[in-house]
């Protein structure tokens, strides 16, 4: 049977590219809104383009039974916002994160923001492997800063300054650009999560 990903909607964007992303790298995909349901999830994404604190209102009354699960080894992917919000708050907005990754998410540097475009992730995660093309899609005006360096696997560079921007603690990755986004790019690293989240469950 084909690995079933939980895909929590709380009303953020993009909802369904990540959804088709993931059926068509052969994934069995569930939507859920009531996030009451993520318990006994075997992969779960947390997806979107979208602002910090509605996200964080949406997960934070399940943050217990999230962080539970992240910690026995349940595998996970944020995406974009999905992945901020695994940070322990956001100078985007006043609430708090689910503090999965020890740090704090903070507004970017540059000269235009958002951030927006493909840019280069330099890496040597094995989840990279296989995947040639290193140019992704980014869209965000803020970034994650772990209080631990060695959860940043990736970095990439914006307006002359390099940033983390791939995270990884335990079965849990976070990336700041858009898999779903980035064409053939983005679906061989998606089939790679998929088979990492299979050994793993």
């Amino acid at each position: 049977m084909p690995l079933k990903i939980t895909v929590t909607d709380y009303g953020v964007g993009n909802i369904y590219s990540i959804t088709k992303s993931l059926e068509r790298c052969g994934a069995d995909v569930e939507v859920i809104r009531d996030i009451s349901k993520i318990e006994g999830a075997e992969c779960i994404v947390f997806p979107g383009v979208g602002a910090f604190d509605r996200t964080a209102k949406a997960l934070l009354p399940h943050r217990e039974t999230i962080l539970s699960m992240l910690e026995s080894g349940v595998p996970a992917l944020g995406i974009c916002i999905g992945m901020q919000i695994l940070f322990g708050g956001s100078e985007e907005g006043s609430e708090p994160g689910l503090g999965y990754y020890s740090g704090y998410v903070r507004k970017m540097e540059g000269r235009i923001l958002p951030h927006m475009g493909w840019n280069e992730v330099r890496t040597d995660d094995p989840l990279f492997e296989g995947v040639d093309d290193r140019m992704f899609y980014f869209v965000h005006s803020y970034r994650g800063c772990p209080d631990d360096p060695g959860i940043c696997v990736g970095t990439t560079e914006y307006d002359g300054k390099e940033f983390g921007c791939f995270f990884r603690k335990g079965n849990v990755y976070g990336t700041q650009f858009h898999p779903e986004k980035s064409s053939v790019t983005g679906k061989k690293l998606l089939r790679n999560f998929i088979a990492f989240a299979e050994e793993r469950i």
